[in-house]
């Protein structure tokens, strides 16, 4: 007997990876649950797969500021929760995970305005041919802004240690 292996096609790859990140989430989403039953807040879960990696989502119908509690000053709780789903996400899977959180809308809209200064930035450094260094940020805002260089057609590089790693925007 010969032992043969089965050919892995690009689309079988692409569903073993979406199931991956959908376990993900789901486990994501119970640790969650967990934590927003200890803390007795109401919040619904949504969870998706966005650019390779699971995304949940903590949304609430009221208009209750409960939920500002777990997004904390500049988002600050919020990184820190989603540090510790991602090690519980570890934790079943064994596998390091690159889970996005977001609560109550806010990288949604922090999103937006990264985007914004982003291209502000590109435009800048189109137009006065000089690179353009913006502020210290978290490594998902730099992520953002980077995105939004490249959509303006520019090339942006970081720079410098955490905490004070910076985006520099360069010249054409």
């Amino acid at each position: 007997m010969t032992d043969t292996q089965p050919e892995t096609s690009a689309a079988a790859e692409g569903t073993d990876t979406l199931s991956r990140l959908e376990q993900e989430g789901e486990i994501a989403a119970d640790y969650l649950e967990g934590l927003l039953d200890i803390a007795d807040l109401d919040g619904d879960i949504d969870m998706d797969v966005e650019a390779d990696r699971a995304a949940v989502s903590i949304i609430s119908e009221s208009t209750s500021r409960d939920l500002q509690k777990l997004v904390g000053r500049d988002g600050e709780v919020l990184e820190a929760l989603q540090e510790l789903t991602r090690l519980a996400v570890n934790r079943e899977t064994g596998d390091r995970s690159r889970l996005m959180l977001d609560i109550a809308g806010f990288r949604a809209r922090k999103r937006e305005e990264l985007a914004q200064v982003g291209a502000k930035a590109a435009d800048e450094a189109r137009s006065t041919g000089a690179a353009v260094k913006l502020d210290p940020m978290t490594p998902f805002e730099r992520k953002v802004v980077h995105d939004a260089v490249a959509a303006a057609g520019l090339r942006s590089e970081s720079e410098g240690e955490e905490p004070q790693r910076r985006v520099i925007v360069l010249p054409a």
